[in-house]
This record gives structure tokens, sequence and C-alpha cells, in this order.
């Protein structure tokens, strides 16, 4: 009987990490024979910890904070989303030998949104907080979903203008201070920084939500985070955290491991009913 094909999720720290659990479920209810774990893997040894999965027969792994940026400069060939991103969330053995590398955040994000929640994005007025690799990794995504403009707040403003910069060619994306946001209103507000972690949310002015607007956290957690909370403050339509989003970007990894598409709903539920519990 063979062995079960390798994958893994490298991260540091990682014993967080909900990916092998999600990954357990997706196998399970596709049939798949595979085996998932979690490595804790500092930056400084990321290279060699790659190089030692696949020399052993693994076949794809998920990186995840800090080694985004590292598996996007370890991959031989990426994805135009992956270019774009400047970071990977996602390598896989291709058949000659070389390494694929992907970022399926957005992917993961937009399906959260249009498909789990019925958010319809094209020609709304998109707001993303934060201008780091979080933001770097979803605005592609949106883009394609026909938004009638995204605007990147950030403290650091020039970090925003630059990024806008980065993906002017591909619609109506600006980059602006949390202070430039008065008097303006958006449908989607979408919390890409590392605020809730902290249990803080960045400077926003009331106001700033248009009738049935709906916020977004990536983070997520058993308790609904600070933004979310905000969100509900702020009479938001819906106000929702990144546990949809996790699941998602994972069953768009799957597929391109796999090529089976996993069916996302159920373990979104039971991973929901679960930190209810």
């Amino acid at each position: 009987m063979m062995a079960p094909d390798r994958y893994a999720v490298f991260g540091h720290p990682i014993a967080h990490s909900k990916s092998p659990r999600i990954h357990a479920l997706f196998a399970g209810q596709t049939g798949q024979a595979l085996d998932y774990g979690a490595q804790d893997v500092p930056a400084e040894l990321f290279s060699s910890a790659v190089a030692a999965f696949f020399a052993e027969g693994g076949k794809g792994l998920n990186c995840t904070i800090p080694l985004k940026e590292l598996a996007w400069a370890y991959a031989d060939i990426k994805t135009e989303r992956a270019q774009l991103a400047k970071a990977v969330n996602t390598l896989a053995l291709q058949a000659d030998g070389r390494i694929l590398g992907d970022n399926t955040d957005g992917l993961g994000l937009v399906a959260d949104l249009t498909v789990n929640h019925g958010i319809r994005l094209a020609g709304s007025r998109v707001l993303v907080l934060g201008a780091g690799g979080a933001s770097r990794g979803i605005i592609a995504p949106l883009l394609e979903q026909a938004p009638s403009s995204i605007t990147l707040a950030n403290r650091t403003v020039d970090k925003a203008i630059g990024l806008a910069g980065e993906f002017a060619h591909k619609g109506a994306v600006i980059g602006c201070g949390f202070g430039d946001l008065e008097n303006q209103q958006f449908d989607l507000v979408i919390n890409a920084t590392a605020s809730s972690l902290s249990g803080s949310v960045p400077p926003l002015p009331d106001g700033l939500l248009a009738n049935n607007a709906v916020c977004y956290d990536l983070a997520y957690g058993n308790e609904p985070t600070v933004f979310v909370r905000w969100g509900q403050q702020q009479q938001a339509a819906k106000s929702l955290d990144g546990l949809g989003m996790l699941v998602e970007q994972a069953a768009a990894a799957f597929f391109i491991w796999r090529g089976i598409q996993p069916q996302t709903q159920p373990v979104i539920a039971l991973l929901d009913a679960e930190r209810g519990a």
C-alpha cells in the first residue's frame, strides 16, 4: 500500500493553525489519501526546511506569517496573482521538479464575500485598511470583481500611494492616509492591518459606512475581533471575520495540489460551531 502524499503548513508560530484540521476534513470529504502536518519554521531556516520537505517526498506546502515573501522568492515559477502580490502562500511540486508558487488569499476572500455571504462587489466602493503584505495579496482578485474603486488607507501615506501605483494598470486604485477618509463613504471596508491582533482599530472617522455596507476583518478568533465589533457599532449590514476566507484559501490550495474542489460550506459551519462552543 502506497504511503499518502505529504503536505504541510510552515509558519512561526504555528501551533494555533487550523490548516491541518481543514485539510483533513477536505481529504475525508473528497476521498483523497494525504497527510497534512504543521511545522514551526523560523524565517532563517525557511529555505533549508522547504528543500528538505520536497527532497523527502513532500508534494505541497502552505506558508503563513512570516514566510510568504520568502516563499515567493523560493518559487521557481509564479502565477500572475503571486507575481502581483509579491507573496506566496501555496507551493506545489510540478511534474518537472520545479516549484510553483501561488497566492490564494485573495481568491479565498472573494469566494467568502461573494459565494458564502452573497455580497456583490461589482460597482462597489471598497476601502482596504493597511498597505502591507495582507493588502497586497487581495487587491488583484478584488479588482477582477470590477468594483467602482479601491482605496488603500495606511498610517504611512507614501506606502499606500506606492502600493496603489503597482496595481493602477488593473483598475481604479488610490492610496491615502487614515486622515483623508473624512467625508467619504464605502460599501465594503476590509481590515488588512494587524490591529485586531493587538486589540485596536485604525483611526477611522464615524460615518464611513454607506447604507448596507459590509465590514470584513481578515483576522479571526473564537470571539468577535475588535474590528468586527467596530463594524457592528457603526451599523454595518454585516460585520464578518476571516474564518471563511481561511477555509476558502485552503480549498483553492487543495485544488492546486489535487485537482479536486472540496466543499467549503460544511467545513466553515463546523469550525464556526466549534468556536461557538
